[in-house]
């Protein structure tokens, strides 16, 4: 049973599972998360502010945080990463699934403050040459572009998806995404990170 130790803010789990955060849950939330969105609904757990910092959670609470089309929303995609790496543990998993910038719902939603690629969370890597501007570590260990069924059927998702097995085909998913993915439009991008800490 999961509950929440209100003296600490903290998760806690009697039976020793993983403990799971689901950022922006709204009416989906994932089995056996904890929904935090600002909107109380009956899938949330906790109502807060998604740009209010600090959340409401002790530094190293959670092994895997799902973030499914909220970072989009977000006032700072720096500081909503920051704190995801905060209250992860060392070693623990971020999903985050968001638009892809050249899908007609990445612009139409009024409520959308980014735009993103699949690079875009290369600067929480290490490696990155300004990552120097935060704290936080993530290292990539999945990420697949969903695109129309059409695209689908004749294999460009397939090839554009082949660097998470093939990494020396990277440069398919670069050519597409410089000078044909307003052609051949994207629609989702879902990313598994590995958050690094010491």
């Amino acid at each position: 049973m999961r509950t929440l130790d209100s003296s600490l803010n903290a998760p806690t789990v009697d039976s020793g599972e993983p403990v799971i955060l689901d950022i922006g849950c709204g009416r989906k939330k994932q089995p056996g998360a904890i929904g935090l969105d600002r909107v109380d609904l009956p899938e949330v757990d906790i109502v807060h502010d998604l740009n209010q910092f600090p959340y409401p959670f002790e530094d190293n609470s959670f092994d895997y945080v799902y973030a499914t089309h909220v970072i989009e929303h977000m006032d700072s995609i720096l500081e909503v990463m920051e704190e995801i790496y905060r209250i992860s543990k060392p070693g623990a998993k971020l999903r985050l699934i968001t638009p892809h910038y050249s899908d007609a719902i990445s612009w139409q939603d009024p409520t959308h403050k980014w735009h993103l690629n699949s690079y875009s969370f290369r600067y929480f890597d290490a490696e990155y040459e300004s990552s120097y501007y935060t704290h936080a570590r993530f290292r990539l260990l999945y990420r697949r572009l969903e695109m129309a069924p059409l695209w689908r059927l004749l294999g460009i998702q397939f090839l554009i998806n082949l660097d998470n097995r093939f990494p020396g085909f990277r440069f398919m998913r670069r050519f597409w995404e410089q000078y044909l993915c307003f052609l051949l439009r994207a629609k989702e991008m879902d990313f598994v990170f590995e958050v690094l800490k010491p």
